[in-house]
């Protein structure tokens, strides 16, 4: 059962992703290559918000803003770093990373209580 649940939802995440990029392909040049560095920010960033929600919720905005033809500054303002990092405050951190920091914690933990035992 567990095993079904985690592939259905690996592939509606995977069909939800190809849908954006789908999406941000079709946006004008200077729009998509807008999208395409804030998307970037966002995956170095580790600040991807909650799993592709938040890059739906991206790409709709410069969709809408293409069609109405609002120039990218507007949209982002003069500093696209403050821009993002407003953006993804909108949305809860994505669960992946809050494991990741538990297992960050508990290994450095694990470590130090053997470096105790062996000292």
């Amino acid at each position: 059962m567990f095993i079904s649940k985690l592939i259905s939802k690996m592939i509606g995440e995977k069909g939800q992703w190809r849908q954006y990029k789908a999406r941000v392909r079709q946006l004008p040049a200077s729009y998509r290559t807008a999208v395409d560095a804030l998307e970037r920010y966002l995956m170095y960033s580790g600040t991807g918000g909650d799993g592709t929600a938040i890059y739906a919720d991206l790409v709709d905005l410069f969709e809408q803003s293409a069609a109405n033809r609002t120039p990218i500054r507007q949209i982002v303002g003069e500093d696209p770093v403050e821009f993002i990092e407003t953006f993804v405050r909108n949305y809860p951190k994505g669960e992946w990373i809050i494991r990741e920091r538990e297992r960050l914690t508990n290994a450095i933990e694990r470590a130090a209580e053997e470096e105790a035992r062996g000292a």
